[in-house]
């Protein structure tokens, strides 16, 4: 595993060889104080990254504002060659998913959830493909008696697993991954690592950027890490 720079440059040549998501010069604020600066790097078709650093350092941060959900002070986001403020964002959204640690379900059962994603305009023209999901169940060693079970009753791993499979059933470019298996036991999480390797195996052009505080994790699914040190 190699370890990255986040000072150096984003270049055009990293952008003209396939770079799928570049951060250029990215900094942020947060109460007056710096979280990060002058960040920089390319995400690659194909690539395993993690993003490591003390509490603090502003991870989650990233990743939130790598998917559009949070500000930046300063710098630009590129995905697909194309600065984010030129991107419909909906569809940003869909192709660069950021899955966070306590996800957010509505009401009814785990199939009911998976399906309401096609009621969004930006998905009407996709159809729900229940045998994907089985397929990724499968994976996970669950059945489908998971699909029927109310979303009130699940745990915090299974409602993981859920936002899991509602994300990747939208076929992401890229996954930014949030301690995804912090609320896992050691054998689901395993299982989870499987599902995203099966889900980078499906398509190489995807690509994914992870956290966790478990080093042996990072060394097991990640192929080179970004560090944060906090303050840029």
């Amino acid at each position: 595993m190699t370890t990255e720079p986040i000072k150096q440059r984003a270049t055009q040549a990293g952008l003209a060889h396939g770079s799928l998501l570049s951060a250029v010069s990215l900094s942020r604020q947060l109460q007056g104080q710096w979280i990060w600066q002058g960040i920089s790097f390319d995400a690659f078709q194909g690539d395993r990254i993690a993003v490591v650093g003390p509490s603090g350092a502003g991870k989650s941060l990233l990743l939130r504002a790598l998917a559009g959900l949070d500000p930046i002070q300063a710098g630009r986001i590129i995905f697909d060659g194309q600065p984010m403020e030129r991107q419909f964002m909906p569809r940003y959204r869909s192709q660069v998913i950021y899955l966070h640690q306590r996800p957010a379900l509505t009401e009814g059962t785990v199939e009911e959830n998976l399906q309401q994603v096609y009621r969004l305009a930006i998905h009407r023209d996709r159809t729900y493909d229940r045998n994907q999901i089985l397929h990724y169940l499968k994976l996970l060693g669950r059945t489908a008696d998971f699909l029927q079970r109310p979303s009130a009753v699940l745990s915090g791993g299974e409602a993981q697993i859920v936002a899991f499979l509602r994300a990747l059933q939208l076929s992401p470019r890229i996954l930014l991954l949030d301690e995804p298996t912090a609320s896992l036991d050691i054998e689901t999480a395993r299982r989870l690592e499987a599902l995203v390797q099966a889900w980078r195996a499906e398509n190489l052009q995807r690509a994914y950027l992870w956290t966790s505080h478990d080093p042996t994790q990072i060394q097991r699914i990640t192929d080179r890490q970004i560090t944060l040190n906090g303050g840029g």
